[in-house]
């Protein structure tokens, strides 16, 4: 074991959240600053290119992860996709920017988190967002996360806009905005037509600041806890392992998966987990992995006609002259984000709040097809619940830091989960029966016509549907016996430690969860750096 250098603060996980928080705790010269990332530098092409997102989401800058066994999909364990590359999921997901509504932050606050309303979060999102065309109450335009309208949307993506009108659904041009409910098209993270991941918008504005190290594959170990106190962290490089110390604080911001794996290695956990695995607990927190739960996601496909989908670019032909198209202009074919279309609406008799989103994407391939029902000129319609019910766990499979976890969100537990689920499936299939885009449309392929019954649709559900990649709570905040942080996000029982990503959230909020961590990077480096607003609201609100 080699001994490394001391910083003031170590950071470990460089995704969404960790790029937030290293880069502006690095904006004081005094502090040092050191970020930890297991995966590798984001140097290829396919991560900046917008467009190529299918292919980072299922090649070497994942965990190669699958889910446990699901008890109510029968047995099906599919891949889960989690990123390990310096950006973390803003540098393999499909761009969408979207924040959650304001009923969502002030649930928080209502769920024991005091100082985390949406009046108290919407700074937060408004200083990290750059937006080129919303500014006024609710959207910043000077901030280091580059957000834009698409630079090339396929027809298709309009004519399912059109379609949910058609369907009764208001036109909304900012989901972020006052409403949620409505469908138009997704703002991205994108700027000047290429993807602004974390990385890119706050490790490139302190690129070159000699109080911030950015260091890649290093594979943390476990967090030296000294007298009760986070003093270090221990991590692997290679076929070395190294301990760097913290004066200050270690923040951990590796996401809802690996955060509490990382926890319980260093004995900070479940006491009786953690013994079965031959681990010393230092701190008995049986709520660290547990209230794991995600965004299960249903789709339909289509094969179209008269048009040509982004299926088209499979062609090589195809891809030479949009590359080219991209090189000369940035625009096309590339700079598009392929997930275009999007709507939130409701499930039937239920609140006025929106309880569904859909995404459109003008192709196929993105989703696992079973059997050759595609021509392959086609068109998907992803939907799912945004508030579910079900909750599962992240556990250990051993005390080895390389092994995989065991990732069980226990999808469609609740029944309300799979009815809903149902649901969202039959209005989809509404919305692309309408006018403005079934003109378009060959034929449907999935569910397709063998799904007439209730029973058949309950049965594709379990079969066919999948996370969406947003798992949260698995450290989750608040001032209860299941909490692991407390609403400064300082981790119960040690000192000097707090987690600062998704799996602080209490409850998912209504959307896509790139946007919410980036804001919880932010949040959290106003906290270690001691900005009085920010504590002084959260110790004012705890009182």
């Amino acid at each position: 074991m080699r001994t490394g250098a001391t910083f003031d603060y170590v950071v470990i996980g460089g995704g969404s959240s960790g790029c937030a928080l290293a880069s502006r705790l690095s904006d004081d010269p005094t502090c040092r600053v050191l970020l930890l990332e297991a995966g590798s530098r984001d140097w290829s092409p396919y991560i900046h290119l917008p467009v190529c997102y299918y292919k980072t989401t299922k090649g070497p800058y994942t965990w190669g992860f699958h889910l446990a066994s699901q008890a109510h999909q029968d047995g099906i364990a599919p891949v889960f996709t989690q990123a390990r590359v310096l950006g973390g999921g803003s540098s393999i997901n499909a761009q969408v920017y979207i924040r959650g509504t304001a009923a969502d932050y002030d649930g928080w606050a209502g769920m024991g988190c005091p100082g985390w309303s949406y009046r108290e979060v919407l700074p937060y999102f408004k200083r990290s967002e750059a937006n080129e065309r919303l500014a006024g109450e609710f959207h910043g335009i000077e901030g280091p996360l580059g957000v834009s309208d698409q630079r090339h949307t396929h027809p298709l993506s309009k004519a399912f806009v059109q379609a949910c009108q058609d369907y009764g659904m208001p036109h909304n041009a900012d989901f972020n905005g006052r409403e949620q409910a409505g469908a138009g098209l997704y703002q991205v993270t994108n700027r000047n037509g290429r993807r602004c991941s974390a990385a890119v918008a706050y490790l490139g504005r302190a690129r070159g600041r000699p109080n911030l190290s950015v260091r890649t594959g290093c594979l943390a170990r476990r967090i030296v806890v000294e007298n009760g106190r986070a003093a270090g962290v221990e991590y692997q490089a290679g076929k070395s392992c190294f301990t760097v110390r913290a004066q200050r604080e270690v923040v951990l911001a590796a996401g809802a998966i690996n955060s509490p794996k990382l926890l319980m290695l260093s004995g900070i956990g479940p006491a009786r987990h953690l013994e079965s695995h031959g681990i010393k607990p230092v701190a008995d927190l049986p709520g660290v992995g547990r209230n794991l739960h995600d965004h299960l996601d249903i789709f339909m496909m289509y094969n179209v006609k008269t048009v040509e989908s982004y299926d088209a670019y499979k062609r090589i032909h195809r891809q030479i002259w949009a590359g080219l198209q991209y090189a000369l202009f940035r625009s096309g074919p590339v700079s598009a984000t392929v997930v275009e279309g999007g709507a939130f609406w409701t499930t039937a008799g239920r609140s006025a709040s929106p309880d569904l989103q859909f995404h459109f994407l003008a192709g196929t391939g993105i989703e696992a097809v079973t059997g050759d029902m595609s021509t392959g000129n086609g068109c998907t319609l992803n939907a799912y619940v945004l508030d579910p019910s079900s909750r599962g766990a992240v556990t250990l499979t051993s005390a080895d830091p390389r092994a995989a976890p065991n990732i069980d969100p226990n999808f469609l537990a609740e029944r309300d989960d799979l009815d809903r689920t149902v649901e969202a499936v039959r209005i989809g299939q509404e919305i692309m029966a309408q006018p403005s885009i079934a003109r378009y449309i060959r034929d449907e392929f999935m569910p397709g016509r063998a799904v007439r019954t209730r029973a058949d649709y309950e049965a594709y559900v379990r079969r066919e549907s999948r996370s969406g990649y947003h798992p949260v709570g698995t450290c989750r905040m608040g001032q209860d016996d299941m909490a692991v942080v407390d609403p400064q996000l300082r981790v119960r029982g040690v000192e000097g430690l707090r987690v600062a990503d998704a799996s602080i959230m209490p409850r998912l909020v209504s959307g896509n969860t790139n946007a919410p961590s980036i804001m919880i990077g932010e949040r959290a480096a106003d906290f270690l750096r001691g900005n009085r607003s920010a504590v002084a609201t959260a110790a004012a609100c705890a009182r």
